[in-house]
C-alpha cells in the first residue's frame, strides 16, 4: 500500500490538517516514553519516509530533519520515567500523546493514531494497528519520536556510563541486562517494570 494513500482519501474527505500521532519507548526498561504528533502538507512526498524500525540510525536523523523542513506542525510530548512507574506505560504513553496533541500550534481536523485512541481529545480520531506503514504522518511522527528520544537516551548515557544507554536506548538487551545485574537499577529504570527488579542483584 501506499503510505500517503490513507491521508490522501482523509484529505480528499475534507480533513485538510491530519495529525499522525506515533510513540516510541513503551518497551525499554529505562528512560521516558516520547510521541510526537506530526502534520504533513498536501501533495508532500518525503523519498524513504516509512516505519522508524525499519530505518538505520543514520538515515532516521536524515528522516529527521526532512520532516522539520517541510511540516506543517510539529508537538511533541514526553512522559518521565518517574510518571510512567506511576501510572503505568499504556496510560503514560496515552498521556504522551495528548502532550504531543497539545504541543501543535493549532488542532488539527483529524488524528491518525497508531494503535490507541485518546478519549480526553475531543477531535476526532482514526486508530489503525500498525499505522505507521499505513500512514504517511504516523511514519513522520514515529521518526520524530524515535529521534528525540533517542537523543534524550544519549544524554543518559553522559550521566549513567556503566549500562551503555547511547547504545541500546534502555531496550533489554543481554548487555542491559548484564549491568542491571551488575550494579543494579540506576534513577532512570523503571522500577515498576518487572524485568528490572526481578534480576538477581549483587547485594
Amino acid at each position: 500500500m501506499d503510505i500517503y494513500q490513507n491521508d490522501d482519501l482523509l484529505r480528499e474527505k475534507g480533513f485538510l490538517k491530519i495529525a499522525g500521532i506515533d510513540e516510541a519507548g513503551r518497551g525499554p526498561l529505562a528512560g521516558p516514553v516520547v510521541a510526537a504528533a506530526v502534520v504533513l502538507p498536501k501533495g508532500v512526498r518525503i523519498e524513504g519516509l516509512r516505519d522508524s524500525k525499519k530505518v538505520p540510525e543514520k538515515e532516521r536523523e536524515y528522516l529527521f530533519s526532512e520532516i522539520f523542513h517541510v511540516s506543517e506542525d510539529i508537538g511533541i510530548g514526553i512522559v518521565s520515567h518517574e510518571e510512567i512507574d506511576r501510572l503505568n506505560i499504556l496510560r503514560s504513553t496515552k498521556l504522551a500523546m495528548q502532550y504531543a496533541v497539545k504541543d501543535l500550534s493549532q488542532p488539527p481536523d483529524i488524528l491518525i493514531i497508531d494503535a490507541l485512541s485518546l478519549p480526553s481529545i475531543s477531535i476526532r480520531q482514526i486508530s489503525f494497528i500498525k499505522a505507521e506503514d499505513k500512514s504517511s504522518s504516523v511514519a513522520a511522527a514515529s521518526i520524530v519520536a524515535k529521534v528525540v528520544r533517542d537523543k534524550i537516551m544519549t544524554g543518559y548515557h553522559r550521566q549513567y556510563p556503566n549500562y551503555n544507554f547511547e547504545k541500546n536506548k534502555g531496550y533489554s538487551t543481554k548487555e542491559h541486562l548484564d549491568m542491571i545485574r551488575m550494579y543494579g537499577p540506576c534513577p532512570i529504570h523503571r522500577k515498576s517494570f518487572q524485568r528490572v527488579m526481578s534480576l538477581e542483584l549483587p547485594f
